[in-house]
């Protein structure tokens, strides 16, 4: 028999403790005027926050876009082979070597929290759970209903503290105090450190940052605690910021990254590992690709360059081999002109092995 009532009577966060508690599988809806939400449960775990297949507003496709982990090129090309084959998102991504399996773990782990802090806010709406309709696919993930609870509730008193400390968008970022070397550092707080220079605002440093909103005003208020970071000013709504790229201070050596946070940090840190350690793997013996970045080189670059190894595996995977120039990417709608142009240094393509590698540098100009 399905489970409904009104979130007047019973929270959303009791629901779901009640569904945990039981150790119950099925699908739980909540409903707010127009919004909509889904969580997929297995023996009182979440193991999804999303439809099966691959609508174009999916929260896990979002959230990877948010996070500039796919790129616009990529979304297209992910929606025009779902429209064909019906398959889920998780099983495209994992198929087509966008992400390894662990690293789409921890997108999937972030993305779920995402979700469940906006759904445990709603102080209205209805409910319903039905245990006969089930997650279809071998989940990925299976979270523990009491940790993510704990965890979306922290986020929600957190946010709170970042509406008053963050009211003002139009703030401009600048570095007070560069850490120790040895200092702990976040890896949330290495990649905020390539992007704040006193000439972007918050709101330029959340739109820029790798992570999702909540992961960027959450390292933004450690750094501006630890005074590493310190507003500098304003700058007018409407004003165009500064053409150059905000890029990291190299004055010191870059501290060892630790991770801090209990449920999310250790997830997006072994993600980053493993995804280096992954393209390592699936380039020996065939791909050449950038070694490890030098704290110079900026975000934005390797952001870039990123989505120039996607776009060139995509074109060798629909033509058989690399293509002879970048700008064959261009020609070919893989990729925009301005990506294939990076401001201040430069790209050395070099196709090899007779079509079937290449060798991608990224240096700067001198």
């Amino acid at each position: 028999m399905a489970l409904q009532g009104n979130l007047r009577d019973f929270s959303a966060t009791e629901i779901l403790q009640l569904v945990g508690t039981q150790k119950k599988s099925g699908c739980l809806w909540f409903e707010w005027n127009t919004e909509r939400a889904v969580v997929w449960v297995q023996d009182g775990r979440i193991v999804a926050t999303r439809q099966p297949g691959l609508a174009p507003d999916d929260p896990l496709l979002a959230f990877l876009v948010a996070t500039h982990r796919l790129s616009d090129e990529q979304v297209h090309g992910l929606l025009s082979i779902q429209k064909e084959s019906t398959r889920d998102l998780e099983d495209l991504l994992l198929n087509g070597r966008y992400l390894d399996e662990q690293e789409l773990a921890g997108y999937l782990e972030r993305q779920i929290l995402e979700g469940l802090s906006r759904i445990v806010r709603w102080d209205n709406g209805t409910y319903r759970f039905d245990p006969n309709t089930k997650w279809p696919n071998p989940p990925l993930v299976m979270l523990s209903m009491e940790g993510v609870l704990i965890e979306a509730a922290r986020r929600v008193d957190e946010q709170k503290r970042f509406s008053s400390l963050f009211k003002d968008p139009h703030q401009l970022l600048g570095v007070r105090d560069l850490p120790d070397p040895d200092e702990p550092l976040a890896e949330e707080e290495r990649e905020l450190f390539g992007i704040i220079d006193g000439q972007h605002t918050v709101a330029d440093v959340v739109e820029a940052s790798p992570l999702s909103e909540y992961e960027t005003y959450e390292a933004l208020q450690r750094m501006l605690d630890a005074h590493w970071v310190e507003f500098e000013g304003r700058r007018a709504p409407g004003t165009a910021p500064p053409v150059t790229v905000p890029r990291p201070k190299p004055a010191q050596p870059a501290p060892t990254p630790v991770s801090r946070s209990p449920l999310v940090r250790e997830a997006a840190v072994a993600a980053t590992l493993l995804v280096l350690l992954g393209l390592l793997r699936f380039g020996a013996g065939k791909l050449h690709h950038l070694p490890a970045p030098s704290p110079i080189l900026d975000v934005y670059a390797q952001s870039q360059v990123r989505d120039l190894r996607y776009a060139l595996e995509l074109y060798q995977r629909e033509n058989g081999h690399y293509p002879a120039r970048l700008q064959d990417l261009v020609e070919d709608h893989w990729v925009g002109s301005d990506q294939t142009r990076l401001a201040g240094q430069s790209l050395l393509y070099k196709r090899t092995s007779g079509g079937q590698a290449y060798a991608l540098e990224l240096l700067p100009n001198p």
